[in-house]
Protein backbone atom coordinates (compact mmCIF):
# COMPACT_ATOMS: atom_id res chain seq x y z
CA UNK A 1 0.00 0.00 0.00
CA UNK A 2 1.84 3.08 -1.24
CA UNK A 3 2.01 6.29 0.76
CA UNK A 4 4.17 9.41 0.74
CA UNK A 5 4.38 10.67 4.29
CA UNK A 6 7.54 12.29 5.61
CA UNK A 7 8.95 14.01 8.66
CA UNK A 8 12.23 15.83 9.25
CA UNK A 9 14.46 16.73 12.16
CA UNK A 10 17.69 18.75 11.99
CA UNK A 11 19.86 15.97 10.55
CA UNK A 12 17.40 13.27 9.46
CA UNK A 13 14.49 13.01 7.05
CA UNK A 14 12.21 9.98 7.16
CA UNK A 15 9.96 9.27 4.20
CA UNK A 16 7.44 6.46 4.44
CA UNK A 17 7.22 5.01 0.93
CA UNK A 18 4.87 2.04 1.42
CA UNK A 19 3.18 -0.13 4.04
CA UNK A 20 2.29 -3.80 3.78
CA UNK A 21 -1.51 -4.17 3.70
CA UNK A 22 -1.31 -7.37 5.79
CA UNK A 23 1.66 -7.15 8.20
CA UNK A 24 3.18 -4.12 9.92
CA UNK A 25 6.13 -4.01 7.49
CA UNK A 26 7.16 -0.63 6.06
CA UNK A 27 9.42 0.56 3.24
CA UNK A 28 10.99 3.96 3.74
CA UNK A 29 13.91 6.25 2.99
CA UNK A 30 16.03 7.68 5.81
CA UNK A 31 18.18 10.57 4.66
CA UNK A 32 21.22 11.25 6.87
CA UNK A 33 24.12 13.73 6.56
CA UNK A 34 26.09 11.26 4.40
CA UNK A 35 23.24 10.34 2.10
CA UNK A 36 19.98 8.38 1.84
CA UNK A 37 19.48 4.87 3.20
CA UNK A 38 16.68 2.56 2.09
CA UNK A 39 14.77 0.83 4.89
CA UNK A 40 14.36 -1.90 6.01
CA UNK A 41 18.09 -2.47 6.16
CA UNK A 42 20.86 -4.44 7.84
CA UNK A 43 23.98 -2.69 9.14
CA UNK A 44 27.32 -4.55 9.00
CA UNK A 45 29.41 -4.06 12.14
CA UNK A 46 32.81 -2.41 11.61
CA UNK A 47 33.67 -2.46 15.31
CA UNK A 48 37.06 -0.73 15.28
CA UNK A 49 36.39 1.45 12.21
CA UNK A 50 36.96 -1.46 9.85
CA UNK A 51 34.88 -4.41 8.76
CA UNK A 52 37.08 -7.45 9.37
CA UNK A 53 38.23 -8.74 5.99
CA UNK A 54 36.95 -5.93 3.75
CA UNK A 55 38.40 -2.64 2.56
CA UNK A 56 36.09 0.41 2.64
CA UNK A 57 35.82 0.16 -1.15
CA UNK A 58 34.77 -3.50 -0.97
CA UNK A 59 32.19 -2.64 1.69
CA UNK A 60 30.90 0.18 -0.52
CA UNK A 61 30.61 -2.29 -3.42
CA UNK A 62 28.18 -4.42 -1.38
CA UNK A 63 25.89 -1.35 -1.61
CA UNK A 64 26.19 -0.73 2.13
CA UNK A 65 25.37 2.89 2.95
CA UNK A 66 25.27 2.70 6.75
CA UNK A 67 27.65 0.66 8.92
CA UNK A 68 28.24 0.49 12.64
CA UNK A 69 31.30 1.53 14.65
CA UNK A 70 31.86 0.94 18.35
CA UNK A 71 32.26 3.94 20.65
CA UNK A 72 33.87 1.95 23.45
CA UNK A 73 36.61 0.51 21.24
CA UNK A 74 37.33 3.76 19.36
CA UNK A 75 37.40 5.68 22.63
CA UNK A 76 40.14 3.37 23.91
CA UNK A 77 42.04 3.23 20.63
CA UNK A 78 42.85 5.40 18.71
CA UNK A 79 41.32 7.62 21.42
CA UNK A 80 39.47 10.91 21.40
CA UNK A 81 42.55 13.07 20.77
CA UNK A 82 43.38 11.21 17.55
CA UNK A 83 39.74 11.26 16.42
CA UNK A 84 39.62 15.03 16.93
CA UNK A 85 42.92 15.50 15.10
CA UNK A 86 41.89 13.46 12.04
CA UNK A 87 38.40 14.95 11.89
CA UNK A 88 36.32 11.95 12.94
CA UNK A 89 35.77 8.31 12.04
CA UNK A 90 34.69 8.93 8.43
CA UNK A 91 38.13 10.33 7.63
CA UNK A 92 39.93 7.82 9.83
CA UNK A 93 38.55 4.87 7.84
CA UNK A 94 38.07 6.44 4.42
CA UNK A 95 34.29 5.90 4.51
CA UNK A 96 32.15 8.48 2.72
CA UNK A 97 28.80 7.01 3.72
CA UNK A 98 26.87 6.92 6.99
CA UNK A 99 28.05 5.59 10.35
CA UNK A 100 26.06 4.59 13.43
CA UNK A 101 27.86 4.32 16.76
CA UNK A 102 26.61 2.45 19.78
CA UNK A 103 27.24 4.15 23.09
CA UNK A 104 29.72 1.68 24.58
CA UNK A 105 27.59 0.62 27.53
CA UNK A 106 26.73 -2.84 26.21
CA UNK A 107 30.38 -3.73 25.59
CA UNK A 108 31.45 -2.81 29.08
CA UNK A 109 28.74 -4.86 30.69
CA UNK A 110 29.14 -7.84 28.33
CA UNK A 111 32.92 -7.90 27.82
CA UNK A 112 34.28 -6.64 31.11
CA UNK A 113 33.69 -8.65 34.25
CA UNK A 114 34.77 -5.84 36.54
CA UNK A 115 32.11 -3.28 35.61
CA UNK A 116 29.90 -1.51 38.11
CA UNK A 117 26.88 0.57 37.09
CA UNK A 118 25.89 3.53 39.25
CA UNK A 119 23.77 6.61 38.59
CA UNK A 120 26.95 8.45 37.63
CA UNK A 121 27.87 5.97 34.88
CA UNK A 122 29.72 2.69 34.35
CA UNK A 123 32.96 2.11 36.25
CA UNK A 124 35.34 -0.48 34.82
CA UNK A 125 38.99 -1.46 34.56
CA UNK A 126 40.81 -0.71 31.33
CA UNK A 127 41.45 -3.93 29.39
CA UNK A 128 44.79 -2.45 28.31
CA UNK A 129 46.46 -1.55 31.63
CA UNK A 130 43.89 -2.21 34.36
CA UNK A 131 43.45 1.42 35.36
CA UNK A 132 40.01 2.42 36.74
CA UNK A 133 37.83 4.22 34.17
CA UNK A 134 34.37 5.77 34.13
CA UNK A 135 31.98 6.10 31.19
CA UNK A 136 29.19 8.60 31.82
CA UNK A 137 26.39 9.65 29.47
CA UNK A 138 28.26 12.91 28.96
CA UNK A 139 31.55 11.22 28.07
CA UNK A 140 29.84 8.75 25.72
CA UNK A 141 28.24 11.64 23.84
CA UNK A 142 31.52 13.58 23.80
CA UNK A 143 33.25 10.56 22.24
CA UNK A 144 30.50 10.15 19.67
CA UNK A 145 30.64 13.85 18.83
CA UNK A 146 34.37 13.38 18.15
CA UNK A 147 33.67 10.25 16.08
CA UNK A 148 31.21 12.29 14.03
CA UNK A 149 28.74 9.44 13.49
CA UNK A 150 25.53 10.22 11.63
CA UNK A 151 23.54 8.29 14.25
CA UNK A 152 24.65 8.17 17.89
CA UNK A 153 23.10 5.94 20.53
CA UNK A 154 22.38 7.07 24.06
CA UNK A 155 24.28 5.44 26.92
CA UNK A 156 21.80 3.03 28.48
CA UNK A 157 21.83 0.74 31.50
CA UNK A 158 21.88 -2.69 29.86
CA UNK A 159 20.75 -5.81 31.68
CA UNK A 160 20.49 -9.27 30.13
CA UNK A 161 16.82 -9.94 29.34
CA UNK A 162 16.85 -13.29 31.11
CA UNK A 163 17.73 -11.70 34.47
CA UNK A 164 15.12 -12.67 37.09
CA UNK A 165 15.79 -9.49 39.12
CA UNK A 166 12.69 -7.37 38.44
CA UNK A 167 13.83 -4.60 40.79
CA UNK A 168 17.17 -4.27 38.98
CA UNK A 169 15.39 -4.41 35.60
CA UNK A 170 13.13 -1.52 36.59
CA UNK A 171 16.13 0.42 37.91
CA UNK A 172 17.92 -0.10 34.58
CA UNK A 173 14.88 1.01 32.57
CA UNK A 174 14.29 4.16 34.62
CA UNK A 175 18.01 4.98 34.71
CA UNK A 176 18.16 4.67 30.89
CA UNK A 177 15.46 7.38 30.66
CA UNK A 178 17.41 9.65 33.00
CA UNK A 179 20.63 8.98 31.11
CA UNK A 180 18.88 9.89 27.84
CA UNK A 181 18.11 13.32 29.31
CA UNK A 182 21.79 13.73 30.21
CA UNK A 183 22.81 12.60 26.69
CA UNK A 184 20.48 15.14 25.08
CA UNK A 185 21.88 17.92 27.28
CA UNK A 186 25.49 16.95 26.43
CA UNK A 187 24.98 16.61 22.65
CA UNK A 188 26.95 19.39 20.90
CA UNK A 189 26.09 18.69 17.24
CA UNK A 190 22.34 18.06 16.87
CA UNK A 191 22.43 19.86 13.51
CA UNK A 192 24.62 17.14 11.97
CA UNK A 193 24.39 14.10 14.26
CA UNK A 194 21.25 12.22 15.29
CA UNK A 195 20.84 10.91 18.83
CA UNK A 196 18.60 7.83 19.11
CA UNK A 197 17.02 6.70 22.39
CA UNK A 198 16.98 3.03 23.46
CA UNK A 199 13.92 1.33 24.93
CA UNK A 200 14.69 -1.03 27.81
CA UNK A 201 12.57 -3.11 30.18
CA UNK A 202 13.62 -6.71 29.66
CA UNK A 203 10.83 -9.14 28.83
CA UNK A 204 8.27 -7.29 30.96
CA UNK A 205 5.82 -5.87 28.41
CA UNK A 206 4.31 -3.36 30.83
CA UNK A 207 7.79 -2.06 31.62
CA UNK A 208 8.55 -1.86 27.89
CA UNK A 209 5.31 0.10 27.33
CA UNK A 210 6.20 2.51 30.12
CA UNK A 211 9.69 3.01 28.69
CA UNK A 212 8.23 3.58 25.20
CA UNK A 213 6.03 6.39 26.53
CA UNK A 214 8.93 8.07 28.31
CA UNK A 215 11.37 7.73 25.41
CA UNK A 216 8.87 8.83 22.74
CA UNK A 217 8.12 11.98 24.75
CA UNK A 218 11.80 13.02 24.40
CA UNK A 219 11.28 13.26 20.60
CA UNK A 220 14.64 11.89 19.44
CA UNK A 221 15.06 11.54 15.63
CA UNK A 222 14.94 7.73 15.83
CA UNK A 223 14.17 5.02 18.37
CA UNK A 224 15.92 1.74 19.20
CA UNK A 225 14.64 -1.35 20.96
CA UNK A 226 17.54 -2.58 23.09
CA UNK A 227 18.44 -5.32 25.51
CA UNK A 228 17.44 -8.21 23.24
CA UNK A 229 19.54 -10.95 21.57
CA UNK A 230 20.72 -11.88 25.06
CA UNK A 231 19.59 -15.47 25.19
CA UNK A 232 15.86 -14.95 25.59
CA UNK A 233 13.39 -17.29 23.90
CA UNK A 234 12.47 -16.21 20.38
CA UNK A 235 8.78 -16.06 21.36
CA UNK A 236 9.65 -13.50 24.05
CA UNK A 237 11.82 -11.56 21.60
CA UNK A 238 8.93 -11.32 19.14
CA UNK A 239 6.49 -10.21 21.84
CA UNK A 240 8.80 -7.39 22.90
CA UNK A 241 9.44 -6.18 19.34
CA UNK A 242 5.75 -6.40 18.42
CA UNK A 243 4.66 -4.58 21.58
CA UNK A 244 7.15 -1.74 21.13
CA UNK A 245 6.66 -1.09 17.41
CA UNK A 246 2.93 -0.58 17.96
CA UNK A 247 3.69 2.26 20.38
CA UNK A 248 6.32 4.07 18.27
CA UNK A 249 5.71 7.05 15.96
CA UNK A 250 5.01 6.09 12.36
CA UNK A 251 7.40 8.65 10.89
CA UNK A 252 10.56 7.71 12.76
CA UNK A 253 13.03 4.87 12.10
CA UNK A 254 12.80 1.84 14.42
CA UNK A 255 16.03 0.02 15.18
CA UNK A 256 16.18 -3.43 16.82
CA UNK A 257 19.71 -3.74 18.17
CA UNK A 258 21.89 -6.84 17.85
CA UNK A 259 19.73 -8.85 15.42
CA UNK A 260 21.30 -10.69 12.47
CA UNK A 261 19.93 -14.16 11.72
CA UNK A 262 17.96 -13.99 8.45
CA UNK A 263 14.78 -15.46 9.99
CA UNK A 264 14.93 -12.87 12.79
CA UNK A 265 15.30 -10.05 10.26
CA UNK A 266 12.33 -11.11 8.13
CA UNK A 267 10.02 -11.65 11.14
CA UNK A 268 11.11 -8.37 12.73
CA UNK A 269 10.35 -6.49 9.51
CA UNK A 270 6.86 -8.07 9.54
CA UNK A 271 6.48 -6.81 13.13
CA UNK A 272 7.21 -3.24 12.02
CA UNK A 273 10.96 -2.77 12.58
CA UNK A 274 13.29 -1.02 10.09
CA UNK A 275 16.96 -1.33 11.10
CA UNK A 276 19.16 -4.14 12.42
CA UNK A 277 22.83 -4.90 13.15
CA UNK A 278 24.83 -7.93 14.19
CA UNK A 279 28.38 -9.31 14.01
CA UNK A 280 27.11 -12.80 13.15
CA UNK A 281 27.30 -12.68 9.31
CA UNK A 282 30.93 -11.53 9.35
CA UNK A 283 31.97 -13.64 12.34
CA UNK A 284 30.49 -16.84 10.89
CA UNK A 285 32.34 -16.14 7.63
CA UNK A 286 35.62 -16.51 9.51
CA UNK A 287 34.59 -20.08 10.40
CA UNK A 288 34.05 -21.02 6.75
CA UNK A 289 30.28 -20.48 6.72
CA UNK A 290 28.33 -19.00 3.79
CA UNK A 291 24.89 -17.53 4.45
CA UNK A 292 22.53 -18.46 1.59
CA UNK A 293 18.82 -18.45 0.83
CA UNK A 294 18.81 -22.20 1.52
CA UNK A 295 20.55 -21.86 4.87
CA UNK A 296 24.14 -21.75 6.14
CA UNK A 297 26.73 -23.83 4.26
CA UNK A 298 29.95 -24.86 6.01
CA UNK A 299 32.37 -24.82 3.09
CA UNK A 300 35.06 -26.53 5.19
CA UNK A 301 33.19 -29.80 4.70
CA UNK A 302 34.88 -32.27 2.39
CA UNK A 303 31.83 -32.47 0.11
CA UNK A 304 32.77 -29.06 -1.30
CA UNK A 305 36.34 -30.01 -2.27
CA UNK A 306 35.31 -30.72 -5.88
CA UNK A 307 32.28 -28.41 -6.06
CA UNK A 308 33.12 -25.91 -8.80
CA UNK A 309 29.88 -23.97 -8.60
CA UNK A 310 29.60 -20.47 -7.08
CA UNK A 311 29.16 -19.98 -3.35
CA UNK A 312 25.46 -19.40 -4.06
CA UNK A 313 23.81 -19.80 -7.44
CA UNK A 314 22.02 -16.60 -8.46
CA UNK A 315 23.76 -14.38 -5.91
CA UNK A 316 24.91 -11.04 -7.32
CA UNK A 317 27.93 -10.51 -5.07
CA UNK A 318 31.36 -10.19 -6.76
CA UNK A 319 32.28 -13.71 -5.59
CA UNK A 320 29.21 -15.40 -7.06
CA UNK A 321 28.11 -13.43 -10.11
CA UNK A 322 28.67 -15.16 -13.50
CA UNK A 323 32.15 -14.76 -14.95
CA UNK A 324 30.80 -12.95 -18.01
CA UNK A 325 29.51 -10.11 -15.79
CA UNK A 326 31.56 -7.06 -14.87
CA UNK A 327 33.32 -7.33 -11.53
CA UNK A 328 32.98 -11.11 -11.26
CA UNK A 329 35.73 -12.85 -9.30
CA UNK A 330 34.70 -16.35 -10.43
CA UNK A 331 35.03 -17.83 -6.94
CA UNK A 332 34.02 -21.47 -6.51
CA UNK A 333 33.06 -23.43 -3.42
CA UNK A 334 36.09 -25.63 -4.04
CA UNK A 335 38.42 -22.63 -3.87
CA UNK A 336 36.90 -21.44 -0.60
CA UNK A 337 37.07 -24.99 0.79
CA UNK A 338 40.74 -25.25 -0.19
CA UNK A 339 41.61 -22.02 1.63
CA UNK A 340 39.16 -21.99 4.53
CA UNK A 341 41.38 -23.81 7.01
CA UNK A 342 44.69 -22.14 6.23
CA UNK A 343 44.37 -18.80 4.39
CA UNK A 344 42.57 -15.59 5.35
CA UNK A 345 41.37 -15.05 1.79
CA UNK A 346 38.48 -17.48 2.34
CA UNK A 347 37.26 -15.43 5.29
CA UNK A 348 37.49 -12.26 3.20
CA UNK A 349 35.49 -13.78 0.35
CA UNK A 350 32.81 -15.23 2.61
CA UNK A 351 32.55 -11.92 4.48
CA UNK A 352 31.93 -10.17 1.17
CA UNK A 353 29.28 -12.73 0.23
CA UNK A 354 27.55 -12.78 3.63
CA UNK A 355 27.33 -8.99 3.89
CA UNK A 356 25.92 -8.85 0.35
CA UNK A 357 23.38 -11.54 1.25
CA UNK A 358 22.13 -9.70 4.35
CA UNK A 359 21.88 -6.33 2.59
CA UNK A 360 20.06 -7.76 -0.41
CA UNK A 361 17.71 -9.85 1.72
CA UNK A 362 16.49 -6.56 3.17
CA UNK A 363 16.45 -4.88 -0.26
CA UNK A 364 14.30 -7.74 -1.62
CA UNK A 365 11.98 -7.44 1.38
CA UNK A 366 11.66 -3.73 0.67
CA UNK A 367 10.74 -4.35 -2.97
CA UNK A 368 8.11 -6.87 -1.86
CA UNK A 369 6.60 -4.36 0.59
CA UNK A 370 6.41 -1.70 -2.12
CA UNK A 371 4.75 -4.19 -4.50
CA UNK A 372 2.43 -5.26 -1.62
CA UNK A 373 3.49 -8.89 -1.89
CA UNK A 374 5.40 -9.11 1.38
CA UNK A 375 3.33 -12.03 2.80
CA UNK A 376 4.22 -14.05 -0.32
CA UNK A 377 7.87 -13.02 0.11
CA UNK A 378 7.82 -14.33 3.70
CA UNK A 379 6.39 -17.68 2.60
CA UNK A 380 8.95 -18.01 -0.19
CA UNK A 381 11.78 -17.13 2.20
CA UNK A 382 10.77 -19.70 4.84
CA UNK A 383 9.86 -22.25 2.14
CA UNK A 384 13.45 -22.22 0.85
CA UNK A 385 14.96 -22.51 4.33
CA UNK A 386 12.61 -25.30 5.41
CA UNK A 387 11.98 -27.18 2.18
CA UNK A 388 10.01 -29.99 3.84
CA UNK A 389 7.29 -27.47 4.74
CA UNK A 390 6.94 -29.10 8.17
CA UNK A 391 9.79 -27.91 10.37
CA UNK A 392 9.13 -24.16 10.49
CA UNK A 393 10.21 -22.79 13.89
CA UNK A 394 7.14 -22.43 16.10
CA UNK A 395 8.16 -18.97 17.28
CA UNK A 396 8.15 -17.68 13.68
CA UNK A 397 4.83 -19.38 12.89
CA UNK A 398 3.20 -17.80 15.96
CA UNK A 399 4.69 -14.33 15.47
CA UNK A 400 3.71 -14.20 11.80
CA UNK A 401 0.18 -15.44 12.53
CA UNK A 402 -0.09 -12.45 14.83
CA UNK A 403 0.37 -10.14 11.83
CA UNK A 404 -1.81 -12.04 9.40
CA UNK A 405 0.62 -14.48 7.73
CA UNK A 406 0.10 -18.23 8.14
CA UNK A 407 3.18 -20.21 7.14
CA UNK A 408 1.36 -23.54 7.45
CA UNK A 409 -1.65 -22.80 5.28
CA UNK A 410 -0.93 -22.80 1.50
Amino acid sequence: MASTLSASSAALTFELVAKCSTTRARASIMTLPHGPVNLPMFMPVATQASLKGLTPEQLENTECRLCLNNTYHLGLKPGQEVLDAVGGAHKLQGWNHNILTDSGGFQMVSLLKLATVTEEGVRFLSPHDGTPMLLTPEHSISLQNSIGSDIMMQLDDVLVTTSPDKVRMREAMERSVRWLDRCIAAHKNPDRQNLFCIIQGGLDLDMRRECCREMVSRDTPGIAIGGLSGGEAKDDFCRVVGTCTQLLPELKPRYVMGIGYPEDLVVSVALGADMFDCVWPTRTARFGNAVTKFGVLNLKREMYATDFGPIEEGCGCPCCRPTDQEGSMGITRAFVHHNAAKETVAAHLLTMHNVWYQLHLMADAREAIIADRFPAFIKEFFGRLYSDGQSYPSWAVDALRGVGVDLIEP
